[in-house]
């Protein structure tokens, strides 16, 4: 036996360390910030960084399902152009989720038509 390979044999029969390490891990990024971090944040480049990290978040999640959701990536693509534009011009979240809706199903409906 190869010894790259009798050292991935090992590794896959102990999972319950990988649960262990990927909780210590999950803990740490959570609890050394509250530790070590103790007065309040005055550099104004790491509090306006701090300020955008969820909106971040919820971007990068949301974005790859825009695309990928839709049967036609082009009814996703519309969808968002729509939807980006319905939100610079103020309308309210509710809105915005039904109006990308309605433009998904009249793209994959449009286009279900034309292909029969």
């Amino acid at each position: 036996m190869k010894p790259g390979r009798m050292w991935i044999e090992k590794m896959t029969h102990n999972i319950y360390l990988y649960i262990l390490v990927a909780a210590a891990v999950s803990s740490l990024i959570r609890i050394l910030p509250l530790t070590l971090i103790r007065r309040k944040i005055r550099n104004p480049f790491i509090r306006s960084f701090l300020y955008y990290v969820p909106y971040v978040t919820l971007a990068v999640m949301t974005f790859p399902a825009i695309l990928a959701a839709p049967q036609v990536p082009l009814a996703g693509v519309l969808a968002l152009i729509i939807g980006v534009i319905a939100a610079w011009r103020g309308m309210n979240m509710i809105g915005i989720a039904v109006l990308c809706c309605g433009v998904v199903l009249l793209c994959e409906t449009f286009m279900r038509f034309l292909l029969s």
